[in-house]
């Protein structure tokens, strides 16, 4: 009994004796271009690899439209059932979302593992979940994922071929029933809740901080920046996804004055919606921050791509009234020196940096002081000379600008926060502020 506790309490993965080669697949119609497709596949074959597997062979078909029965047509379909055996694959990688009927079809069609784009997300997020709260919210993602799609050719093939897009419960519950799983995912529901509120608790004493929270599309360097900033060591690898988890440090802008900035898990396009909803508690971070950090990669092709599919997913998240800085990073490879201007004109207030480099830093930082200084307004105090512990005590919650002395009246004058005001009213009773 304890046994299966266990084995459902763990995320497991197959062990691969050998890389997986693999087929990624588009579908190309009128209403989206070579170029953006191209680009798509680019970046599928950078999950690809990610996750272990080596791209051998990318097809593109050319459609009006999407087949519900096999997504590509089916003179395609047998083109590929020849390809897989000439290549020797096991593994075809679609760059869209396929329905469960597409799945089961094109396996049997093919006799090969099929994984979609979010098939593929949940692998790597299943492969880099370190802590508990991660890897609670990836195998509710994978549960919600593969509900509609248990089926035996599924069980079928996971055993025979194991590897990428059979991690975690894929393995462990498939043969089980629908209802099993349902409490499964209920369980891990009420998990993320309990792991939301106590969040909310070690965070209750710091709210009068400052939060801002770096968000980018994956891969833009937001670790990188964190710790440069921060001087902390945050895992940093250039590869998707190397940070799920999310980080808070307090970083001391000023005398007195300090803010909690977090680094969170980079976007995608195509982002499993589950993996969103799932990661509620984590992007908790992005939703309750005073100012959001967009870093982009001013480097990348499609950076303004990236930046709409950030913004689409922070509308996603309700954080339509929050202040953003949009920072562009990586101008130290940027081979196209003239985007820079197009920036500037057409993101006003923006800020070029490289955080791999340090160029531009104390720009950067001049810039988040002003947005964070925003919150905050000076008051002007009197207090009888007697009352030090008040006047020391201030210190504590704000910055002392100047204290003066007048015989036996001392005149304060500090910068405090606006989350602070309540704190200080409640040590100076019946003063009113401005």
């Amino acid at each position: 009994m304890e046994k299966e506790r266990s084995k459902r309490r763990a995320l497991i993965e197959i062990k691969k004796d050998e890389t997986e080669k693999a087929i990624l697949v588009a579908l190309k119609t009128r209403f989206i271009s070579r170029e953006v497709i191209d680009e798509h596949l680019e970046e599928l074959k950078e999950l690809a690899l990610t996750a272990g597997a080596e791209t051998v062979k990318i097809v593109v078909q050319e459609r009006e439209s999407y087949d519900s029965a096999y997504y590509l047509g089916k003179g395609k379909v047998e083109e590929l059932a020849l390809m897989v055996e000439e290549l020797g694959v096991n593994l075809l990688i679609f760059d869209d979302d396929l329905s469960p009927v597409q799945v089961r079809n094109l396996e049997r069609a093919l006799n090969r593992k099929i994984v979609d784009r979010s098939g593929l997300i949940l692998d790597i997020f299943a492969s880099h979940a370190r802590t508990l709260e991660a890897k609670t919210q990836v195998e509710l993602a994978q549960l919600q994922y593969y509900l509609p799609r248990l089926t035996r050719a599924w069980t079928h093939l996971s055993k025979q071929y194991g590897g990428i897009g059979t991690k975690g419960p894929g393995e462990t519950q498939i043969e089980t029933d629908r209802r099993i799983i349902r409490n499964r995912i209920s369980l891990l529901k009420g998990k993320l809740e309990e792991f939301e509120a106590r969040r909310v608790t070690q965070t209750a004493g710091r709210k009068e901080l400052t939060k801002v929270t770096l968000v980018g599309y994956t891969n833009v360097g937001k670790s990188t920046l964190f710790n440069l900033i921060t001087d902390s060591d945050v895992l940093m690898e250039d590869k998707l996804f190397a940070t799920l988890d999310s980080t808070t440090r307090v970083l001391q802008l000023g005398k007195n004055r300090s803010i909690l900035l977090s680094d969170t898990v980079g976007f995608i396009r195509k982002l499993p919606h589950n993996l969103v909803a799932s990661f509620r508690s984590t992007l908790g971070e992005v939703r309750d921050a005073d100012i959001i950090i967009h870093l982009a990669d001013i480097s990348h092709d499609f950076y303004e791509d990236h930046i709409r599919v950030v913004e689409e997913t922070l509308r996603e998240l309700g954080c339509d009234g929050t202040q953003i800085m949009l920072v562009f990073n990586k101008v130290d490879i940027l081979h196209d020196k003239g985007r820079i201007e197009y920036i500037k004109a057409k993101y006003p207030g923006s800020v070029i940096i490289s955080a791999g480099r340090g160029i531009n830093i104390s720009i950067f930082n001049q810039r988040l002081s002003e947005l964070v200084y925003k919150d905050y307004t000076t008051e002007k105090l009197t207090f009888s000379a007697a009352d030090s512990k008040t006047i020391a005590a201030l210190h504590t919650i704000a910055e002392v600008l100047s204290t003066n002395y007048d015989d036996d009246k001392v005149v304060v004058e500090i910068m405090i926060h606006k989350k602070n005001l309540e704190k200080l009213k409640g040590m100076v009773a019946g003063y009113n502020f401005s």
